[in-house]
């Protein structure tokens, strides 16, 4: 049988490291994961209830709607406007997605069709490589840089060197896997460009209300004439811990929300209603829970990166987002990504992403997600200095 898709796909190299992880597990071994970003703070308690009360009202158990009910919508456009100071329409500027990697996928077939081209960062979260491809257009990988700023300049010569003219960039700052940051008059030169060349700027806002050290991330949105040209993806994901919920929302420009509910009302017919109704009470009952989660994710932040310095793996702290981006230690770093990863399986019991998995400008990195607590995190770092001797 032939697939039209799929044997393009590589494999998934994260696919490795869990399958060492697992048979070490069924060895006996207490593998510290700090790998896949799968959240383990328990979601708002408020979010829990409502749910259940929800879903005990048979009227919520028939189809809802693939924009999300007004409710929900309007209460994302308060955050909006709480947060960033943005006032958005929750009819023409909101839509409710089934978490972000929906949404940004979906979107992609939206913006894109065989022949096109979108700018997206190198290394990526990889559906955002794979979002353009599976819409049938050529995503051209342009380096992340050490600053959002960089990234910015990159985007500028790779379209006007690019034929044909990229008509989306792709963008996520605080960014995943690197944590790089931008400055707000970084976005607002990027807007000011793409208005001037009818691009559409696509800004995947996962890591929104993940900021450590003072300094909050700029929402794309604020900028100056931002709904001519850019949308943004804001999870509920990690910023009420709500992973498993898939609960997301597109904003922006209302031409492109117009079309991307155009698609969904073919494909689905949204959430299930209880977890609309959830979301939307914690968001706006629960509205100061992201700062709490925030708190844990700076404290694990600081425990990694102070423990791994202590010996010898010297590491910059990230401004943001729920990981450590590290470079793999001097005297390891010939063996790549994945033998590496596969070393601190197999000698120190520590479980973390492989930089390849991210595109080749990764491959001199592994990513550490703060995934579990402080004393585990202890543990981890202890076992990395038992099981890598010569690091310090």
């Amino acid at each position: 049988m032939e697939f039209r898709r799929i044997p393009g796909l590589p494999p998934y190299v994260f696919t490795i490291i869990d399958g060492l992880k697992l048979q070490a597990r069924r060895d006996g071994k207490d593998i510290v994961d700090l790998g896949f970003g799968n959240p383990d703070i328990p979601s708002p308690p408020i979010a829990v209830e409502k749910l259940a009360e929800a879903a005990h009202n048979s009227r919520n158990h028939r189809y809802s709607s693939s924009r999300g009910i007004p409710k929900l919508r309007e209460a994302i456009a308060d955050r909006y406007a709480a947060q960033y100071g943005v006032k958005l329409d929750p009819v023409k500027n909101v839509i409710a997605t089934i978490g972000a990697k929906e949404g940004f996928s979906h979107l992609m077939w939206v913006l894109l069709q065989a022949g096109d081209a979108a700018l997206v960062p190198s290394p990526s979260y990889p559906i955002h490589i794979w979002g353009p491809y599976f819409a049938g257009a050529d995503a051209r990988q342009v380096t992340i840089g050490s600053s959002g700023a960089d990234y910015v300049d990159a985007v500028m010569d790779a379209w006007e060197y690019g034929w044909p003219k990229p008509r989306v960039v792709v963008l996520c700052f605080p960014h995943n896997p690197t944590t790089t940051t931008v400055a707000k008059d970084d976005l607002q030169r990027l807007v000011d460009w793409a208005r001037a060349r009818d691009v559409v700027l696509v800004h995947d806002f996962a890591y929104a209300d993940v900021w450590f050290d003072g300094v909050r991330p700029p929402s794309i949105l604020e900028c100056e004439g931002a709904l001519d040209c850019a949308v943004e993806l804001y999870s509920m994901t990690k910023s009420f811990s709500m992973a498993g919920w898939r609960m997301a929302f597109l904003l922006g420009n209302a031409e492109v929300v117009a079309a991307l509910a155009k698609l969904k009302s073919y494909l689905d017919y949204g959430s299930f209603q209880p977890v609309q109704i959830a979301a939307t009470v914690t968001l706006n009952e629960a509205s100061e829970y992201p700062s709490e989660v925030n708190a844990i994710y700076e404290a694990r932040r600081n425990a990694l990166c102070d423990g791994l310095n202590r010996i010898g793996w010297e590491v910059e702290r990230p401004k943001g987002t729920m990981f450590l981006w590290a470079p793999i230690p001097a005297q390891f770093r010939s063996e790549g990504s994945i033998a590496f990863a596969t070393r601190l399986v197999r000698d120190c019991d520590v479980a973390v992403s492989p930089g390849i998995g991210f595109g080749p400008d990764g491959d001199g990195r592994v990513r550490f997600a703060l995934i579990e607590n402080e004393h585990r995190i202890g543990q981890a770092v202890r076992q990395i200095k038992r099981g890598l001797p010569g690091l310090g």
